[in-house]
C-alpha cells in the first residue's frame, strides 16, 4: 500500500490524476492551435530550429515577391516601348513608299506639296509614338534615356535593358528631311534607310531583353513555388492526422476529469470509520 493514501492531507492518486490532466490539456491545447491555423510550427516556444527557419524561408518569400514587382515594372517598361518601335518600323514602310511616290518626276508641284504634307504627318506620327512610349516614367526610345538595371533576383543580381535612344535622335534627323521635290526625296530616300536599320536595330534588342525577363521571371516565379513548399513541409500540420489526434486527447481529457474526481472523493471515504 502506498504511504499516506488513506491520509486527508494528501492524496497522490489525485495529485496523479490533475498532473495527467494538465498533461493532456497541454497537448489538447496544442493541437487544437494546429487545427485552428493548419500549422505544425506557430512560435519558436513549439519548435525553436524550425520556426527560425521558416521565418528566414518566409522573409525570402517577401524578397521574391518584390523581385516579381521589379521584373513586372521592367517588363512593362520594354513592351511599351517594343510596341512602339513595331509600329514605327511599319510606318516607316509607309514613309519609304511616300518618297518613292515623291521621286516620280511626273509630280506637279500641287501633288508633290500634297506629297510633302502626308511626309510630314507621318513623321509627326513616328514622334507621337515615341513620346507615348513611356511606362511608369521612363521611356526607352527617348534620346535622353539609358540602359535599366531591373533587379533580377533575391541576391541582387540584375538583367541589364537596353535603350533605345537612337530611335528619337534618328527620328530628329528624319524630321528636317524634305520631299517638296525630287532632288530633296532623292536625299530622304537615302536617309529612310538609315531610319529603318536603326529602328530593327532596336527592335532586336528590345525583343531579346523582353524574352530574358519572361524567362527571369518564369524562374522567380518556379523558385518561389519550390520555397513555399518547402516551408509547408516545415511547418504546415497534417490535419487529418492532428484531427484524430484531437478527437482521441478529447475522450482522455475527460477519462482523466473523471478520473480526477474519483481521486478527490477518496478522503471523504475516511469519515465512514468513525461513524
Amino acid at each position: 500500500m502506498v504511504a499516506g493514501s488513506n491520509s486527508i492531507n494528501t492524496n497522490p492518486g489525485a495529485l496523479v490524476a490533475l498532473q495527467n490532466l494538465n498533461s493532456i490539456n497541454s497537448n489538447l491545447d496544442i493541437t487544437q492551435n494546429r487545427v485552428a491555423t493548419g500549422l505544425r510550427v506557430n512560435n519558436a516556444v513549439e519548435d525553436a530550429s524550425n520556426f527560425a527557419i521558416a521565418q528566414g524561408l518566409r522573409s525570402d518569400l517577401k524578397a521574391f515577391d518584390a523581385v516579381s514587382q521589379g521584373i513586372a515594372n521592367a517588363r512593362g517598361v520594354t513592351s511599351v516601348a517594343l510596341s512602339a518601335t513595331t509600329a514605327i518600323s511599319d510606318l516607316a514602310g509607309d514613309i519609304q513608299a511616300k518618297i518613292t511616290e515623291g521621286l516620280n518626276a511626273g509630280n506637279t508641284s500641287e501633288q508633290q506639296a500634297i506629297l510633302q504634307a502626308d511626309f510630314a504627318n507621318l513623321v509627326s506620327q513616328v514622334n507621337t509614338f515615341i513620346s507615348n512610349a513611356q511606362f511608369n516614367g521612363q521611356n526607352l526610345l527617348s534620346a535622353a534615356s539609358v540602359n535599366i538595371a531591373s533587379i533580377a533576383n533575391i541576391d541582387g543580381t540584375t538583367i541589364n535593358v537596353r535603350n533605345g535612344s537612337t530611335v528619337q535622335a534618328q527620328a530628329v534627323t528624319l524630321g528636317v528631311q524634305s520631299i517638296s521635290s525630287t532632288v530633296a526625296a532623292l536625299q530622304a530616300l537615302s536617309f529612310i534607310g538609315t531610319f529603318q536599320q536603326s529602328v530593327n536595330t532596336v527592335l532586336g534588342t528590345l525583343g531579346a531583353d523582353t524574352r530574358s525577363i519572361n524567362f527571369q521571371d518564369e524562374f522567380i516565379d518556379s523558385v518561389r513555388d519550390a520555397t513555399e513548399v518547402g516551408l509547408g513541409s516545415i511547418v504546415d500540420a497534417d490535419l487529418a492526422r492532428e484531427s484524430a489526434r484531437l478527437q482521441a486527447l478529447q475522450v482522455q481529457q475527460q477519462l482523466s476529469t473523471q478520473s480526477l474526481n474519483i481521486a478527490n472523493q477518496r478522503p471523504s471515504v475516511l469519515l465512514s470509520l468513525f461513524r
